[in-house]
């Protein structure tokens, strides 16, 4: 009998290491199949530094759209310009890209009202979702000045533009557990589509469809909200970093003599009444100190718009905030798609309308 109790145990510990050898061997076996995918069709799921993880694939479809060669979302562009043209990059993030169809985008848009007008011109969109200022230098520099460009219109996200300096999340190291994480979170917390639609071939239906749910768009806002605090430290540093990259660019187009304009497009809490009182008030949950790691200052939603515009004016470079015209129409309409902080058709018309005149101003009168 005391044999008998002491081989259980014994046999018990043998089937814990078989499991955890077969374990250790299926990770390892996912890891490397998972490193051999990637390096053969690159999945934006996994940790890049290049500003190509979230590019499109040429030709790829986007609502009743198709990418360009290059994976923009835009119309086939030659690299040489044609003489008497004035050739404008759009460079921006999710934004620039859209996640409403082409023909309601911004960009495309505020090209159409200057062709309209009279303007000889292209406006390249060149958005990449999910980049921040230091991609959009190296986009610049590896391919936009490549294009000729007269002027560059940069699209400034205020809600995740400042992140560039954050640490890499130790799970990115890990193929297998970002697969994991990313199926986890599409099955709780979307809601319905997000940007990313590459293999999307049906018709833009639904501008008020949500994307994440409450709690989980909720989240996100709250995890952002920290650079509205007064007086908070950390955002310093990434307000250094970010404006960084931005001196870069200024300094490369003034040398190329092409001009610079800055798009600062607002977070929808920013602009929302309703959605800062719902920040401000999870904020105070005991839940909230679980995401910071202080209690927060008073919040002041115009703050980073404030400091830019000051550096902006240091530095001579020119900038178009929307902040004051999205808070005034937010009152009475909706720009933003629900649950998903990107414009919805709404948004990107009033986008374009703000943008005409400063940039009509800038290209001068048309030759007649």
């Amino acid at each position: 009998m005391a044999a008998l109790n002491m081989t259980a145990p014994k046999g018990i510990l043998r089937v814990g290491r078989d499991v955890m050898i077969i374990i250790l061997i299926a990770v390892a076996l996912g890891e490397v199949s998972l490193r051999i995918y990637n390096s053969i069709d690159p999945l934006p799921i996994f940790y890049s530094e290049s500003y190509n993880r979230f590019r499109g694939k040429p030709f790829a479809p986007d609502w009743n759209f198709r990418l360009n060669s290059r994976g923009f979302k835009d119309v086939e562009r030659s690299k040489r310009k044609a003489a008497g043209t004035i050739r404008i990059l759009g460079i921006g993030d999710s934004f620039a890209y859209g996640v409403v169809p082409y023909e309601y985008n911004y960009l495309t848009l505020v090209e159409q009202y200057l062709k309209q007008s009279g303007h000889n011109i292209e406006l390249i969109n060149m958005g990449i979702p999910s980049t921040g200022p230091r991609e959009y230098l190296s986009l610049l520099v590896n391919e936009g000045f490549a294009l000729e460009p007269d002027r560059v219109l940069l699209s400034f996200f205020i809600g995740n533009d400042f992140e560039e300096g954050r640490r890499r999340k130790l799970i990115s190291y890990s193929y297998v557990a970002s697969l994991i994480t990313y199926v986890v979170e599409r099955w709780t917390k979307f809601e319905g589509q997000s940007f990313f639609k590459g293999n999307q071939t049906f018709t833009y239906e639904d501008d008020n469809r949500p994307t994440f749910t409450d709690d989980a768009y909720l989240e996100l806002e709250l995890k952002r909200s920290t650079m509205f605090w007064r007086d908070n430290r950390a955002f310093e540093g990434d307000f250094a970093t970010a404006l960084s990259y931005i001196s870069e660019i200024k300094r490369l187009c003034d040398s190329r003599n092409i001009g610079l304009t800055i798009v600062l497009i607002p977070d929808e809490m920013q602009v929302s009444k309703p959605l800062q009182r719902r920040v401000t008030a999870a904020s105070g949950l005991a839940r909230a100190w679980l995401i910071f790691p202080q209690p927060p200052a008073s919040f002041d939603f115009t703050l980073p718009n404030r400091l830019l515009h000051t550096r902006f004016e240091e530095l001579n470079i020119g900038y178009i905030d929307l902040i004051t015209e999205f808070s005034a129409h937010s009152l009475n309409e909706r720009l933003y798609r629900p649950n998903d902080s990107h414009w919805n058709i709404a948004g990107n018309a009033l986008a374009a309308r703000l943008i005409l005149p400063h940039l009509s101003a800038q290209l001068g009168p048309v030759d007649k």
